[in-house]
């Protein structure tokens, strides 16, 4: 059984998806949709986590999850789950602490398709020259993320100004 709670954010509205052991999915609703409060325990959690996220109150998730991707793609988002709040690194970093030098560009698809973004921070994720490369909630989204977590963050909402 899958269950849904919608919940708003300085990002945004987010869907949060979930079976009752597992969060398995985080989506941004650029369009969006009816509110569905968290009606499971595992559901209410991870609102009252994320939300305490975004007022900057926490700043690590103790949630199960179960994201669904390749044994590669979930080394790689295993990886990201080991960086600190705030901290910053390139997709070499991520294939170097895996163990895969050569496929800097896989890290860089497998975080594209990581399904539980910001509780698995690909967000954090930057380019060796240290400039913002693409995320797929949108480069304004990933910018507003990463000032939130260096203190910058300005008032909810002002995401989409940047």
């Amino acid at each position: 059984m899958v269950m849904y709670c919608t919940l708003s954010g300085p990002c945004g509205q987010l869907k949060v998806t979930a079976t009752p052991q597992a969060i398995i999915r985080i989506d941004f609703l650029d369009q969006p949709e009816f509110h569905q409060p968290a009606t499971t325990p595992l559901l209410i959690e991870a609102s009252a986590q994320l939300e305490a996220y975004f007022a900057g109150n926490l700043h690590s998730f103790s949630l199960p999850l179960d994201p669904q991707g390749t044994t590669f793609q979930r080394r790689v988002w295993q990886a990201l789950q080991q960086l600190a709040y705030g901290e910053r690194c390139s997709y070499r970093d991520i294939a170097l602490h895996i163990g895969s030098p050569l496929a800097v560009r896989a890290v860089g698809a497998a975080n594209g398709r990581n399904p539980i973004p910001i509780i698995i921070p690909c967000h954090r994720v930057i380019g060796a020259n240290g400039k913002l490369t693409g995320y797929a909630g949108g480069l304004e989204r990933k910018s507003w993320l990463l000032r939130h977590e260096a203190g910058q963050s300005g008032p909810a909402g002002s995401w989409a100004s940047i």
